[in-house]
C-alpha cells in the first residue's frame, strides 16, 4: 500500500510540476514596458487648451501628465507612472482625457496657433505642474488666466466710432437723405425730382 501511494503522489508531482511551469512562462512573456527616455533636466510642460492634460513638448514621443500621473502611449499600448522617466506600467485603455487631446497638438505647439488664433502658452516646470496641478483644475486657474494662452480677438463691431460721428456733414452723411456736398440736406428724390 505505501508503495502504491509514493507512486501515485511522485506521478502527481511530475504531472503538476510542468503545468506551473508552463503557466510561470506564459505570465513573464505578456507586455513589454517602454523604452526609458533619458531627461538632460526634468521637463518643462505646456497646457492643451481647453483641458487640464500637460503635454511634454519637447520630447520625441507623447508624454503627458493628467490627474497625478504620468501617461504615454506606447506600441499601441497605454502606460502611467507617478515619476516621468521611469516605474512605467501597463494600463489597459487609452486614458479618458485622451479624447480631448487633438492629434495635431505638436504642430499647433509649434506654430504658436490653436484654432487658428495666436498661442502664447505657458512652458511650466514639472515640479509646479506636479505640486499644483489638483487646486489648478479645482480653481479652474487656466480659463482664468488668459485662456490657457490663446488670444481671442474680439468680435467685429458694426458701432461707429466716435471719429466717425465727429465728422462734419459734407464728410459723414447721417442716413437723412443725400447731402449736396456743402453738408445740406439734398431735397430731391431717388429719381432726382425736386418735391417742393
Amino acid at each position: 500500500m505505501v508503495k502504491y501511494l509514493t507512486g501515485t503522489v511522485l506521478l502527481g508531482v511530475l504531472l503538476v510540476a510542468p503545468v506551473s511551469a508552463m503557466a510561470g512562462v506564459n505570465i513573464s512573456v505578456g507586455i513589454s514596458l517602454p523604452p526609458v527616455i533619458a531627461f538632460s533636466a526634468p521637463p518643462e510642460l505646456v497646457v492643451i487648451p481647453n483641458t487640464y492634460v500637460y503635454a511634454v513638448p519637447d520630447a520625441g514621443v507623447d508624454i503627458f501628465f493628467y490627474g497625478g500621473w504620468w501617461w504615454r502611449p506606447w506600441e499601441g499600448r497605454w502606460y502611467r507612472s507617478r515619476d516621468y522617466n521611469s516605474g512605467w506600467s501597463h494600463y489597459g485603455r487609452a486614458p479618458n482625457f485622451y479624447r480631448k487631446v487633438p492629434s495635431g497638438w505638436r504642430n499647433n505647439y509649434r506654430d504658436r496657433r490653436w484654432d487658428g488664433h495666436q498661442w502664447n502658452y505657458q512652458r511650466i516646470p514639472q515640479r509646479q505642474v506636479q505640486h499644483n496641478w489638483r487646486s489648478w483644475e479645482k480653481n479652474r486657474h487656466w480659463e482664468r488666466n488668459n485662456t490657457w494662452g490663446v488670444e481671442r480677438r474680439p468680435k467685429y463691431r458694426t458701432q461707429r466710432s466716435h471719429s466717425q460721428r465727429q465728422m462734419a456733414p459734407h464728410q459723414y452723411n447721417s442716413g437723412h437723405g443725400r447731402s449736396d456736398g456743402h453738408g445740406r440736406p439734398d431735397r430731391g428724390d431717388r429719381d432726382g425730382r425736386d418735391r417742393r
